[in-house]
């Protein structure tokens, strides 16, 4: 018979381990564990003390129960947490009246009533001269009594004793070495009752979505019950099965027996599995299901382990399936554009689900899955398809998408980039090697180079590979009509920096300017760009049509900058001879008038210069009479020679004109055009017309009117005719010329022997323009004839120079 203990305020320590396991309810498992085990190694070390069910070491185990059943709240099941959690808070409350009332269970007595403590009274307790020994019968009652509440559990029925009876009935027989009796009936009563489950799932009867919700509610109401039996059985689960490491922990055993017997069954498991992936199929096709009932048993799936090989590898297959499916379908049914953007729903609607309900292992594989069925397999078919139109339309927010779709796929840039190249040489070539294009050709190349940078900056991020890519194609297709496009670039600077050219503020014409260089350094043939820019630049600085000095130097400087100071040299030396001509005037005009006078004085003064007269370029000052008044007239050289005709008369023929001026008949017609059809008509034409012809009469306007008094009528610049372009062609190549023979002798007379193919290897090197081999050969042979080198008698192929 056990004896009753005195009862006794808790100490200090005491107090503060009882705080501490009420803190535990909030910590994992592991944590809980840890504290089990000190505790119940504490308990075993000292058997042969008394066992006071009344006294503090009975609230400690109590409070024990309270942990415990934290612990197992940590277990799956949102309703199983919720049941845990109260049963818990209530089995604590009890616990801690029961300490103080007293319960029996046969085995102890209450303290007398109303006894209270003395604070400054000590207790010795001292151990039993004989160990207790337990009533008779009392092992078979007391399991007797355990195991009708555990069928009340399971049968969800009230319970007829207080947990913290059935409590403190296991700790006693756990005690006495009764825990492995105890544990082995407590297994084979919970199996025989989740056997006896499985036999309401073998109804055919059962629809798919009615076996779910079955399965789930047996699922939720059997983690309810095992954690209610777990606190019950708390003491067992925390002294015998943690000192046994081979055996599970009730709740294991549970999960154990639920796999074994329901999950495990094939009828149930395929079922089961069958029902979650047409639910998922369902919600694909865009039906609305029950997600809550989804995630409850994909959580039970993984809390039983089954997960990946009952459900994930199907899933994934189907899934694989499906997609291919719908990827074979929608490529041969929707635009580019649909199908990106029904791609990327998919990926969305796929990352929601693994939120939502599916497991986070999974998210790899079926993302993976998605992007190699919906992209990976058709990335040449999408770019084929739509790649061009996209970029035509310059669709913004589509190719953002299709970039951020293929960087998710491996090799998918890489397939990009390869069209991306394809696209801009095929759409810069039809621009350049067009005829019919070279009135537009800068302005497109320009407009098409703005398009592309947005392109990469907007959609493509800035990709190193894809700027690097652009660069090579365009240099690629300006380059394939050698030449004209040089040309071209240097007209259509000419046109933007001649004065009259009101289409654009300083601001712009500068930002122009920079465009246009990013054109320029695709050029190969930059000599033939300097050539016409130096034509063009002479006349406008010569007739004074130069918009503005500053952006003629902006354009020099942006020159030297990219083709260095040797480039601009000569360009930059037209404008101190214009500067240097300003100074000439001045002088020559206080010395003397005539023309020869003038070339003797500047020979002079230049020894080995050349003075070349271009009448058509100058200009002088005259003063007219009118009706409205005097006017000063600034012409050019060929106007003033027509219009001082007219001090002897006002009306004479063409004929007559040419006659006693003497120019030559095309430029007549432009000088008489500038005087009679444009804006500052001084002379009338008979009959009126913009072109004058044979037979005209050109009559003085004397009723002229103009509200500027001095007025310049500007000449009509002459077209470039095919001879003065075929002449700047034949310069380039002229110079050309005398730079492969300056590059020959300098190889020559450094390497002093050298083969031919070495010798031209060289010349490719340093030679800044393309240059055919066989126009390398004639000036090889050119030099051998001028005796700079000679070839060598035993080969021929080799060259000696020749000092």
């Amino acid at each position: 018979m056990l004896r009753p203990a005195a009862p006794c305020e808790d100490s200090p320590e005491e107090e503060r381990l009882a705080a501490a396991d009420v803190s535990d309810r909030e910590h994992p498992k592991k944590r809980v564990r840890v504290s089990e085990g000190a505790e119940a190694g504490n308990r075993s070390s000292t058997p042969g003390k008394a066992v006071s069910p009344q006294g503090g070491h009975g609230k400690r185990w109590l409070r024990g129960t309270a942990q415990g059943e934290a612990e197992a709240s940590a277990r799956p099941g949102d309703q199983a947490q919720a049941a845990m959690a109260e049963e818990g808070q209530q089995l604590l409350r009890k616990a801690n009246f029961s300490a103080l009332l007293g319960h029996t269970n046969g085995l102890s007595r209450a303290a007398a009533p109303g006894a209270k403590p003395i604070a400054s009274r000590k207790l010795l307790i001292k151990n039993f001269k004989d160990k207790p020994k337990l009533p008779d019968n009392y092992t078979q009652d007391t399991w007797q009594k355990l195991h009708e509440a555990v069928s009340a559990i399971q049968n969800s029925t009230s319970i007829k004793y207080n947990l913290e009876e059935l409590y403190q009935a296991v700790e006693n027989l756990c005690s006495y070495k009764v825990s492995a009796t105890l544990y082995k009936q407590l297994r084979q009563v919970c199996e025989d009752h989740v056997k006896a489950q499985i036999l309401q799932f073998r109804e055919d009867s059962l629809d798919s979505s009615l076996f779910l919700k079955k399965i789930n509610k047996c699922w939720e109401d059997h983690c309810r019950q095992m954690i209610m039996i777990r606190s019950i059985f708390l003491f067992l689960d925390r002294t015998y099965v943690l000192q046994s490491s081979m055996l599970p922990s009730i709740w294991d055993v549970g999960l154990e027996l639920f796999r074994t017997h329901v999950i495990n069954d094939r009828i149930v498991q395929g079922k089961t599995i069958d029902g979650i992936l047409l639910l998922i199929e369902e919600e694909r096709n865009g039906e609305a299901v029950d997600r809550s009932l989804i995630r409850s048993l994909l959580s039970m799936l993984s809390d039983l382990q089954v997960y990946r090989e009952s459900f994930e590898h199907r899933f994934l297959e189907e899934t694989n399936c499906l997609y291919a499916a719908e990827g074979q379908r929608l490529m041969q049914e929707r635009e580019v554009s649909e199908y990106l953007h029904h791609v990327n729903k998919r990926l969305e609607e796929e990352a929601d689900r693994v939120i939502t309900y599916l497991d986070q292992s999974t998210q790899k594989w079926l993302i993976a899955s998605i992007e190699k069925q919906l992209i990976g397999e058709h990335l040449s078919a999408i770019l084929q398809k739509g790649l061009n139109h996209l970029l035509d339309e310059n669709r913004i927010m589509d190719l953002t998408l299709l970039y951020q779709l293929f960087s998710r796929v491996k090799g998918g840039l890489q397939v990009l980039l390869q069209h991306w190249n394809e696209y801009i040489k095929t759409f810069g070539t039809a621009i350049v090697v067009n005829p019919e294009k070279d009135k537009t050709m800068v302005e497109e190349l320009l407009d098409f180079k703005e398009k592309v940078d947005h392109v990469i900056e907007v959609c493509f991020v800035k990709n190193e590979k894809f700027v690097n890519t652009m660069k090579e194609a365009f240099e690629t297709f300006i380059n394939k009509r050698p030449n004209k496009p040089a040309e071209l670039i240097a007209k259509y600077v000419d046109s933007k920096l001649r004065a009259g050219n009101k289409e654009a503020t300083d601001e712009e014409l500068e930002r122009m300017l920079d465009k246009i260089m990013i054109i320029f350094r695709f050029i190969h043939g930059k000599d033939v760009f300097e050539a016409f820019y130096k034509k063009d630049l002479a006349k406008r600085l010569l007739v004074g049509k130069s918009a503005s000095v500053d952006a003629e130097k902006s354009m020099l400087s942006k020159l030297k900058h990219e083709c260095g100071a040797a480039f601009t040299s000569k360009l930059e030396g037209m404008f101190k001879d214009m500067e240097l001509s300003k100074d000439i005037m001045i002088q020559f005009k206080q010395m003397i008038k005539l023309q020869e006078v003038f070339k003797t004085f500047y020979l002079g003064k230049h020894s080995g210069r050349k003075l070349q007269w271009q009448p058509t370029l100058g200009h002088s000052v005259l003063k007219a009479e009118f009706k409205e008044g005097k006017r000063e007239l600034q012409v050019s050289l060929f106007q003033t020679l027509v219009l001082l005709m007219f001090n002897e008369g006002n009306e004479f023929s063409m004929e007559e004109i040419k006659t006693a001026t003497g120019i030559e008949d095309a430029e007549l017609r432009r000088t008489l055009q500038s005087l009679a059809c444009g804006k500052a008509r001084v002379l009338n034409k008979l009959p009126k017309g913009k072109d004058v012809e044979d037979g005209d009469k050109i009559i003085f306007n004397d009723d002229f009117k103009h509200k500027l008094f001095r007025i310049k009528i500007n000449q009509i610049q002459m077209k470039e005719t095919v001879e003065e372009q075929t002449s700047t062609t034949e310069r380039v190549f002229q110079d050309r010329q005398y730079q492969i023979d300056a590059a020959i002798v300098r190889i020559m007379k450094m390497r002093k022997t050298l083969s031919h193919n070495l010798l031209v290897s060289e010349l490719y090197n340093q030679l800044k323009f393309p240059v055919k081999p066989g126009d390398l050969k004639k000036r090889i042979e050119s030099l051998i004839d001028r005796d700079y080198m000679e070839r060598d008698s035993d080969n021929a192929n080799q060259y000696h120079y020749v000092a």
